[in-house]
């Protein structure tokens, strides 16, 4: 194949956000110009460029604004049981049964991965560090072991897989060209596998740490118990005890005969009975929608109109917050794809494919390895969290898993494992300047020593899932 300047140009853009990327800094000013020179490299035309920019992002828009809804209508519903108590009260009972350091380690483990599952561990680290933190410490877990299950389950196994909302995998696949359900089956067998590896190891780790429940606990813990246990109760008189226990036990029922809903379907049809890819999160956000509506009737009839706006509004805050920096990174990547190019430059047929061209022309001198694939991939997810957001190099590593595609690796593999790698690093593992600061914020340690704490258990996980991809998927 014949490569032009602008195919140039594309792989340049290309290496400067990556390197923009491990440098910590952020990569919308790259992206936007890339699109805009090579745009306008390959129309021709300066104003062709200039509407390449616009269109860029509008595609892009429309291609992920599914993902912008489901992340409002979750995060509002949360509020909405926050008004009333009901998100506290969810998981107290959950307290007695952590009898011990080590039973205690992985209740924290399951109740965080479940919660972030629904509402994504950012907005839920705040309740589990307030209330089931300070349990698991009673017990006998010490306070940075607390912490290291908190990140390698919320932040790393939840949301790298994201199978719920499908956040994560909805931009993957969007990227690749793929089904958004592909790309989400693929990365929740993947963060199984390496959240069960780094959990596991990091207990090995920690277990000689751990003390029996009656032993006296240090300085700093009794400090962050005092707080948690003010903040707790201040919370606690402030809602109305019979809407708040009922709306503990609907949310989490309605939610689960929801999860249980979706896979009996998948299971007896073999697909999701029409809840496929985007539908399912649909389903999810529709059924968020009508509790919402619930929760907030019932904590001021008279206001429910005014409480509800503001928790949408609340809501799409958070979302754009998150995601709004992802927008134009996917108008660039989706420029090199011949599925969106077409639209982004005002081109009806023949649209060129600069990033999956650049990578055909080397195939002749890789080998056709999929292990070299897959580690490819890894790696590269790896560099692009970096930035700390985790979600941010979904585009190219999505991308480039369509042009990779070789030696018995499917696009949707290699979509999760860039996937993993992307979001295990930079969504609040072992990059100090993610949201993982906020989990070290409020358990009171430091950061840089859970990074180091997180460090081996994670990269050993993401290895050991990505030769299982390799050889197993």
């Amino acid at each position: 194949m014949e490569l032009t300047l602008s195919h140039w140009l594309y792989g340049l853009f290309t290496l400067a956000i990556i390197l923009t990327m491990i440098w910590r800094k952020g990569v919308v000013f790259p992206t936007l110009l890339g699109t805009f020179i090579i745009a306008w490299v390959s129309k021709g035309n300066m104003v062709d460029g200039l509407t390449a920019i616009f269109n860029a992002n509008l595609v892009a828009a429309k291609e992920l604004f599914n993902i912008f809804l489901i992340i409002t209508f979750m995060l509002a519903l949360l509020h909405a049981m926050r008004d009333l108590g009901a998100d506290k009260r969810m998981i107290q009972p959950i307290e007695r049964f952590m009898v011990n350091a080590h039973v205690s380690y992985f209740i924290l483990a399951g109740v965080t991965y479940v919660i972030s599952l629904f509402f994504w561990p950012t907005p839920a680290v705040p309740l589990i560090c307030a209330l089931l933190v300070p349990a698991a410490v009673r017990a006998g877990l010490p306070i940075m072991t607390a912490a290291v299950v908190v990140a390698l389950s919320g932040q790393g196994m939840a949301l790298s897989s994201d199978y719920i909302m499908q956040v994560a995998p909805g931009i993957s696949a969007s990227s690749a060209g793929v089904e958004t359900s592909q790309v989400a089956d693929q990365a929740l067998m993947m963060s199984l596998i390496v959240g069960g590896v780094a959990i596991s190891l990091a207990y090995m780790l920690h277990r000689k740490h751990m003390r029996q429940s009656g032993d006296p606990l240090n300085d700093q813990e009794i400090e962050n118990l005092q707080a948690a246990d003010s903040e707790t109760h201040t919370t606690r008189t402030k809602h109305r005890d019979f809407w708040s226990k009922a709306f503990a036990f609907i949310v989490p029922l309605a939610l689960l005969i929801v999860v249980v809903y979706m896979m009996s379907t998948k299971l007896t049809s073999g697909r999701m009975g029409g809840l496929e890819g985007g539908d399912g999160a649909a389903f999810v956000g529709g059924v968020a929608v009508v509790l919402l509506l619930m929760a907030t009737t019932v904590f001021g009839k008279q206001h429910a109109l005014d409480y509800i706006t503001t928790h949408i509004t609340n809501g799409f805050v958070f979302a754009f917050k998150a995601m709004g920096p992802v927008i134009p990174i996917a108008g660039f990547f989706f420029l090199g794809s011949s599925d969106f190019s077409g639209d982004i430059l005002g081109i009806e047929n023949d649209a060129p494919a600069f990033l999956f061209d650049l990578v055909q022309s080397t195939q002749d001198f890789l080998p056709q390895n999929a292990f070299l694939a897959a580690f490819s991939i890894l790696i590269i997810g790896m560099i692009t969290g970096l930035d700390g957001s985790g979600f941010s190099g979904l585009p190219l590593t999505g991308a480039l898993s369509a042009s990779l595609e070789s030696g018995g690796m499917d696009i949707e593999t290699l979509a999760a494992i860039g996937q993993m790698g992307s979001v295990w690093t930079g969504g609040g593992t072992i990059v100090a300047w993610s949201s993982l600061i906020a989990i070290a914020g409020f358990c009171g340690v430091s950061v840089m020593d859970l990074v180091r704490k997180n460090f081996l258990p994670v990269v050993i996980g993401l290895i050991t899932a990505t030769i299982a991809a390799v050889v197993l998927f």
